[in-house]
């Protein structure tokens, strides 16, 4: 009878590992080389046949064995990648991942506990409590603390897959928190995240109240006067960097006008919170502190493998209703002998100790590195804002709060914008998003990679002249 195949883990597990590392090493060099640019060539048709050249059959009869079939699918799927770590791959909040953070990445993968009970992740759970501590602190501060307006104890985070998964946490927590008043209304600005009126849909809440957003912001005038009368609990979602434009709500104005009408608020601060570690940027999150609950990503400004969602809670007595019983894995007695009930840190059971990634690059990096790379993409921005304003082919937006960057050819009409964009993706050669903003259609380019130079983006601009004009 041959030999079962090795495990990750155990003494032994480095010794299986070291040599398949080599093989994916070289087989993501490979596939990098044979793509050649920020995202392969052909459109979805032509990287669909060429995925199925290269793999052939998903399960055959016989195996090939570990380093053939590295080989051929880590390849492949580099080959076919949309590589955010290509200057030239800047459409989404989808950042090139730290070395360091994909290596304990590895760790976690080999390691594999299990973050539902204490018994299969013992110091990955203290490890999570450690660090999540350490990121609420960095949100609410010392307002957070107990004895300070009734704060019950130090605010809390709960790790998740991402914002989206956040900001459904922090409605559900609103609307267990204040179940017995009525049904809770969510109040969001035009801008706001498609989660969010997902998130109400899949709790059963009445349809959202939408606030207008001419300038791409919340507005407190309209926020206060939409609040005016309306009955029951309320939840207002605020955004720190909107998906679209990377806009900032005016934060503490429209906290004022939530306490005004005692209505509670949440802030969608999944892309924007990286400016928490920026010394010059920090202060575009006054009033951060003021939320009930707080939505933080950092798999974008944070530049972390998927997936490193958090989301931040004032009140630690908002978490009770996550409280679950399953004798098997939170009996009665195993807590009150000191073993931790890990339940309610989730709606999950199963999930990865993603923790260990964050908290390798937080102690890698420290707050200044973090910030330096935050200010290096946000400097990005504005530098990249200022060759657009200058430039008489192009229109900017506006002057970026993050690293997002809207632009469009001078007098171009909207068909063409699409057309760019989606001939430039064909051709594989550079991947830029796309955004609506008052009326019209506009170029996003998202900067995410701190290794992007001005000449980078210059070529990008000359690909879009070179087909505005097709």
């Amino acid at each position: 009878m041959s030999s079962p195949p090795p495990l990750a883990g155990g003494p032994q597990g480095h010794q299986a590992l070291r040599p398949l590392l080599d093989t994916v090493l070289d087989a993501l060099h490979d596939g990098a080389t044979a793509r050649g640019g920020p995202l392969p060539a052909g459109g979805p048709h032509t990287v669909t046949a060429r995925l199925r050249e290269l793999t052939g059959d998903p399960l055959p009869h016989h195996g090939t064995g570990p380093d053939a079939a590295l080989r051929t699918l880590v390849q492949a799927l580099a080959e076919g990648a949309a590589d955010p770590a290509d200057p030239l791959c800047a459409a989404h909040l989808h950042c090139p991942p730290l070395a360091v953070a994909t290596a304990a990445d590895l760790a976690a993968s080999a390691l594999n506990p299990s973050m539902d009970s204490w018994d299969q992740a013992p110091a990955a759970s203290a490890l999570e409590t450690l660090v999540t501590d350490a990121l609420a602190h960095e949100v609410y501060g010392d307002t957070g603390h107990p004895g300070r307006s009734g704060q019950p104890g130090p605010p809390q985070a709960l790790v998740t897959t991402g914002g989206t998964e956040a900001n459904q946490l922090a409605l559900l927590l609103a609307r267990e928190t204040h179940a017995s008043e009525g049904p809770l209304q969510l109040i969001t600005g035009a801008g706001a995240h498609h989660s969010l009126p997902r998130a109400a849909w899949l709790l059963g809440l009445p349809d959202p109240v939408t606030v207008p957003a001419p300038t791409g912001t919340l507005d407190p005038a309209a926020l206060d006067e939409a609040l005016t009368d309306l009955p029951g609990p309320k939840l207002v979602a605020a955004t720190a960097g909107t998906t679209d434009a990377g806009l900032i709500d005016p934060l503490p104005e429209i906290a004022d006008v939530c306490e005004a009408h005692g209505a509670r608020l949440h802030i969608d601060a999944a892309y924007g919170a990286g400016l928490l570690f920026s010394p010059t940027r920090r202060t575009l999150l006054t009033g951060l502190d003021r939320a009930a609950t707080v939505t933080l990503d950092l798999h974008k400004l944070g530049w972390q493998p998927v997936a490193a969602g958090l989301l931040a809670v004032r009140n630690p007595t908002d978490l009770t209703p996550l409280t679950h019983h399953a004798d098997y894995l939170n009996a009665d007695d195993d807590t009150e002998a000191g073993l931790p009930d890990l339940l309610g840190r989730s709606l999950r059971t199963t999930r990865r100790p993603d923790i260990l990634k964050i908290a390798v690059t937080l102690k890698a990096l420290g707050r200044t590195g973090l910030g330096t790379l935050v200010d290096q993409v946000c400097d990005q921005a504005q530098e990249f804002a200022a060759t657009l304003h200058a430039h008489p082919d192009f229109d900017l937006y506006d002057t970026p709060a993050l690293s997002t960057v809207l632009f469009r050819p001078h007098g171009a009409p909207d068909e063409t914008i699409a057309h760019i964009r989606r001939t430039l993706l064909t051709q594989g050669r550079a991947v830029l998003g796309r955004a609506r903003m008052d009326g019209r259609l506009w170029l996003k380019a998202t900067l995410l990679n701190p290794h992007t130079q001005p000449g980078d983006l210059a070529q990008l601009l000359k690909l879009v002249e070179g087909n505005t004009a097709r």
